[in-house]
Order: structure tokens, then C-alpha cells, then sequence
């Protein structure tokens, strides 16, 4: 196979790595990658698993003007280098001692979280990082029910450019994205390079209920959006048995939405995350 990310993701790539400072933290010779943009407060972004950066790409502009955003490529995802772990915990530690040298040990800082992502960030708030406010987009978790669309294909199986798109276009449709006119190309590009550059196992553990006992410990101001038709959780099920009695959680469901809210939705979750974090 040549080179399967589209044209289309890899040029908007090379426009947004131009207008980024990149900072390759190292944490005991585990490499972790954060692109930074814009200026203002801090606010660090998560991907989900078979992620990276760009899982967030639609955010940046909107979030960039208000904010100093520092999005990662978690260890094991992106440009960060291959670990030498396969556990949550040592994910959660590297994560959380990157962040520390990024912006030194006591700077307050906004955080978010997508999916696997909303997992790692709310254990790295509730690890006593001085995280002002959180937000978590379709966590992963929580425990509760799941329910399928179509089981996932493996595209490591893929022989050819156009069964390795087919793959990845169904993928898109069955597991993250609920509109079929947002399974476009860039959407394709991003999930395509992401799972290229992936060398953790996230599934396993986002399917163990970390989550909830993370949240206990964390005491701050915690947003959680679902997108209707996420097809990793039940979202009125989650809202019943993690928002209500915490006065300090927040939930919201998008309608008409899968799980990969952020960018499915990137208009209503963009000024959905301005205002709580400019709160």
C-alpha cells in the first residue's frame, strides 16, 4: 500500500503543525509530545484511544482564541515514542509527570478529555495535579452498559489502499460518528493515521470501571457531554448514576450525535466548553 492518509488530512496537517510550538517532554526516557496554541489560560486536550492530536481538529480554532491550548499525543500514540508499559497506571504517572515539566508542578490548568482520553484525564485530576476545572466528552470508564452498531473490522487485514479506506470509513460509522455525511474524508484521514500510529491497547482498559472512584477523588468543577447516540455507553443511564447527587458534576447530552462528540458536533461543543471553562 502507498501512503493511505488522504491528501486532504495530510495538507491540513502540515498547516496546523506550522502554526504550532511543539514540546517533546521527557519522562525517564519516555517521549511525550504536546502541540501548543494560541494564548491565554492553560487548557490541555486528550485524545481518545486509537487517537491522537487530531482527534481534536475542529476545536483548535475556537478554543485557540480564548485559551492556550496544549494538545498531547498520549505515550504509546502519535509522535510520542513507543512505551515500555502496558498498564493504566504508568499511563496516568507519564501523562501526569509530562504535564508537570510542561508547565511547571503547580500551575493551574484547565483540562479535557475525549473517550479513552476523558478516562486518563479525569485519574490525572484526581492524582492532585492542580486542575481548575474538567471536562470529559464521552468518557471512557464508566462501567455501564454499552451498546453496538456493527462490529468493528479489523484493517490490519487490509490488503489494499481501497479495503484499508473501506475499513476505516465502516469503523467511523460503527463506532464513532452517527451522521453518514460526517464520515468524510477528513474524518477518514484522521482515524486513519491515528490507528497507524498506535501502539497501546486502550480498549481493554476503557472497558473497566476507572472512572467513577477517579471523579470521587477529583472535588472540582467536572463537565461531562454525551452525544446521544454514543454507542460506547447509555447516556441517560450514565446521567442517573454519575451526575445526579454531585453538586459539582455537570452533564449534557447532544442530540442527533455518536461518540466523537467534539468533532461530530465541534459547533455546539466549541462554545459548550468556552463558557465552562471560562467560568
Amino acid at each position: 500500500m502507498t501512503n493511505p492518509v488522504n491528501q486532504l488530512t495530510l495538507d491540513w496537517v502540515a498547516e496546523y503543525e506550522k502554526k504550532c510550538q511543539r514540546h517533546l517532554i521527557d519522562v525517564d526516557g519516555q517521549q511525550v509530545m504536546w502541540r501548543q496554541f494560541g494564548q491565554g489560560e492553560p487548557l490541555l486536550l486528550i485524545h481518545g484511544g486509537h487517537g491522537s492530536w487530531l482527534h481534536w481538529a475542529r476545536n483548535i480554532d475556537v478554543l485557540s482564541k480564548k485559551f492556550t491550548l496544549y494538545i498531547a499525543d498520549l505515550a504509546g500514540f502519535g509522535e510520542s515514542s513507543t512505551p515500555e508499559f502496558d498498564d493504566f497506571e504508568s499511563m496516568v504517572q507519564v501523562t501526569a509527570a509530562s504535564i508537570r515539566t510542561l508547565l511547571g508542578p503547580t500551575t493551574p490548568f484547565n483540562l479535557a478529555g475525549f473517550s479513552f482520553g476523558g478516562l486518563v484525564s479525569a485519574n490525572v485530576a484526581a492524582a492532585g495535579l492542580a486542575v481548575k476545572r474538567l471536562a470529559l466528552l464521552g468518557p471512557g470508564g464508566h462501567g455501564g452498559p454499552r451498546r453496538e452498531r456493527g462490529k468493528l473490522v479489523n484493517w490490519k487485514r487490509a490488503l489494499t489502499d481501497e479495503e484499508l479506506l473501506e475499513a476505516m470509513r465502516f469503523n467511523l460509522w460503527a463506532h464513532m460518528i452517527y451522521a453518514d455525511e460526517q464520515v468524510d474524508p477528513f474524518a477518514i484521514g484522521i482515524h486513519t493515521y491515528s490507528c497507524i500510529h498506535t501502539r497501546f491497547r486502550s480498549r481493554g482498559i476503557s472497558s473497566r470501571g476507572l472512572l467513577g472512584p477517579a471523579l470521587d477523588v477529583y472535588a472540582g468543577p467536572t463537565l461531562i457531554v454525551w452525544g446521544e447516540h454514543d454507542i460506547t455507553c447509555k447516556p441517560d443511564y450514565l446521567m442517573t448514576h454519575m451526575i445526579e447527587g454531585h453538586a459539582n458534576r455537570r452533564g449534557v447530552i447532544l442530540p442527533d450525535v455518536g461518540h466523537w462528540v467534539n468533532f461530530e458536533d465541534a459547533g455546539r461543543v466549541d462554545p459548550i466548553l468556552v463558557d465552562w471553562f471560562a467560568a
